[in-house]
C-alpha cells in the first residue's frame, strides 16, 4: 500500500470510512480509467479538480461527477474569480496528492476549500480517488460531504458533451 493511500485511510478512520478504501493493480488516473478498475460508469467517478483560490495562496478543489466540465461562467460568478487549473506542480504542493490521485481527503490545514459539486448528487454513491492513481474509495454523497469537510455544494459544471455557447 503506498503512502499516500495509506495517509488518506488514517483520515477516513475517524469518519468508520477507511474500510472502503481499493486499491487496484492498474491505473485509475483519468475518469474513464478508475470506471474501467471499479467497474462502474465514468459518470460515478468523482474526480477532484484543482484552481488557484482568489489569494493566490490556496486552492479550491471542486469534486464533480466524471462526465461533466467546468462551467468557466458559474465558477466565476460564485468563486469571483476565473477558474485557473494548477498546474501539476502546484496541485502536489497544495494537496499533498499527485496528479491521478488527487481526493478531497487529508489535505494540509488551512490550505484548500473543498466544495461538491451538484452533479454528484443523482448517483446513490460515487467513488473519488484515495490518493493515489491505482485507488478509490465508495461515497455516498453525504459521507463524501462529511469526510471531505466540503463548505457546501455548487453548481459550476456542466456535461461534457454541452456545447460551450449552451452553457452560456
Amino acid at each position: 500500500m503506498s503512502a499516500e493511500v495509506e495517509r488518506v485511510k488514517d483520515y477516513l478512520r475517524p469518519f468508520g470510512l477507511d474500510g472502503r478504501v481499493r486499491e487496484f493493480d492498474v491505473s485509475s488516473a483519468t475518469v474513464e480509467l478508475a470506471a474501467q478498475a471499479v467497474g462502474v460508469e465514468p459518470a460515478r467517478i468523482a474526480k477532484t479538480l484543482s484552481f488557484a483560490a482568489p489569494d493566490g495562496e490556496g486552492c479550491i478543489l471542486v469534486v464533480t461527477a466524471g462526465d461533466t466540465r467546468i462551467d468557466n461562467k458559474a465558477f466565476r460568478t460564485f468563486f469571483g474569480t476565473k477558474a485557473r487549473m494548477l498546474t501539476p506542480e502546484l496541485v502536489r504542493e497544495k494537496t499533498g496528492h499527485y496528479i491521478g490521485g488527487v481526493c478531497p481527503f487529508a489535505l494540509p490545514q488551512g490550505v484548500c476549500q473543498v466544495w461538491l459539486d451538484r452533479s454528484l448528487e443523482r448517483f446513490d454513491t460515487v467513488f473519488p480517488a484515495a490518493g493515489s492513481d491505482a485507488s478509490a474509495v465508495e461515497l455516498h454523497c453525504g459521507e463524501l460531504e462529511r469526510a471531505s469537510q466540503a463548505r457546501g455544494w455548487v453548481e459550476v459544471c456542466r456535461p461534457a458533451q454541452e456545447k460551450k455557447e449552451d452553457a452560456q
